[in-house]
């Protein structure tokens, strides 16, 4: 068969598929599905992390005093969670060093800054000696004997750290005009804290002295894969740096279409190339709001988003957890609702970024002749649709395989 027949029959079979992806638009994608949380009084998820396929942690909080929070696991990949413990404290961040070992962090109440420890596994938590503050927004943890806290109070707050598992800590910086909030550390010595997501501070002594990096946003998530090469978020930018974090270069991420909104709240690193996140959320006539995740496989270079329910209403996704490139979480962070997806192959396998051309709607459906023809690496496929709705276009090689 020639390249000419080939690329008709490839353009009609694409066709066919696409009046199948059209009219089963609206069934659900298998690669995720629904879980739920258990009613935690009405407390917001602050944090959750996934140590394997099957054993998660997470905790409530929302930065104020004066209620009650919960430590929570699932050994189930998340199907099923149960307390396991119960504190009159506002929770921050949990960590875990292994399956045993992890550390939660909090405060207020009255009583001051909180960390607690396991040792096994959730079992049962001890508290460290850490009520010199008010409230600890965020930890670092790369072992039992290190633990990194901040306190953003522009008083008795600042960046601490203890070297013996927590016997003794050490006030290593205040700044009451720029508080540290998130806290990310290379390693021992070099490591960054952020003052809210305006600001970014560095150090390369340990965390003794901190350097202003001139014109740069702080982050909400940072994650190095080593020590020249990392990224940051800050919500509705994600950033790359190749230099240690001296320079930082802007990623696109999806926009546009349906996209109302292309924030990016939380990420995670599978390997050096693969990341995934959350935080932005497509609208539909009728006012309907629907969270996307975000995938690059590139290191950022290009950044793909799908949405991952077409029968889970859930309006946007809050926190996202990766143990493999199969198996993912992604949480959204209602109070009275707790509720996410889960996928243990890898989710959903269509990664759009999606542009909105024209607001001329056409009369009728059409899948256009794709561009370069077919053999290369990198093909565009045009199509019009009468209606918002889903679409799936899958591509099959001469042997039929997808």
């Amino acid at each position: 068969m020639n390249k000419n027949k080939l690329s008709t029959v490839l353009f009609y079979f694409s066709i066919i598929l696409f009046i199948i992806a059209f009219n089963f638009a609206h069934n659900p994608p298998s690669g995720w599905y629904q879980q739920f949380l258990p009613f935690l009084n009405n407390r917001p998820l602050s944090d959750v992390t996934f140590l394997d396929s099957l054993t998660g942690y997470g905790i409530t909080g929302n930065q104020s005093g004066g209620d009650t929070n919960y430590v929570i696991k699932t050994t189930n990949g998340g199907d099923n969670w149960f307390i396991i413990n119960t504190i009159y404290r506002d929770l921050s961040r949990v960590r875990f060093i292994n399956q045993n070992t992890g550390f939660v962090c909090g405060g207020f109440n009255a009583v001051g800054g909180i960390v607690i420890k396991t040792t096994n596994g959730g079992d049962n938590w001890f508290s460290l000696n850490a009520s010199f503050a008010n409230h600890f927004d965020d930890m670092f943890a790369p072992n039992e004997d290190t633990i990194w806290l901040t306190d953003d109070n522009g008083f008795n707050g600042g960046v601490f750290r203890t070297i013996n598992g927590g016997a003794n800590w050490i006030l290593q910086y205040n700044s009451a005009s720029f508080p540290p909030t998130r806290i990310y550390m290379i390693n021992s010595e070099f490591g960054f804290y952020s003052y809210h997501t305006s600001r970014l501070f560095g150090t390369t002594d340990g965390g003794f002295n901190w350097i202003d990096i001139p014109g740069e946003n702080g982050f909400i998530e940072m994650y190095f894969i080593d020590s020249l090469k990392g990224w940051k978020t800050i919500g509705d930018t994600m950033k790359f740096t190749t230099n240690g974090g001296i320079n930082w270069m802007k990623q696109s991420i999806p926009s546009g279409g349906l996209i109302s909104e292309n924030v990016m709240s939380s990420f995670m690193n599978i390997n050096k190339d693969t990341l995934w996140g959350c935080g932005g959320w497509v609208h539909y006539l009728g006012n309907e709001y629907r969270g996307i995740l975000y995938r690059t496989t590139n290191q950022g270079m290009n950044w793909f988003y799908q949405i991952p329910d077409t029968s889970i209403h859930i309006a946007s996704y809050e926190y996202i957890n990766f143990f493999t490139k199969k198996y993912g979480w992604a949480y959204a962070n209602y109070p009275n609702y707790i509720t996410g997806i889960h996928a243990k192959t890898g989710g959903d396998t269509i990664f759009l970024n999606v542009k909105k051309l024209s607001n001329e709607i056409p009369l009728l459906f059409s899948l256009s002749q794709n561009y370069p023809n077919p053999f290369n690496p990198v093909t565009v496929i045009n199509y019009q649709l009468i209606v918002s709705s889903y679409v799936k276009l899958k591509v099959f090689d001469i042997s039929g395989k997808e």
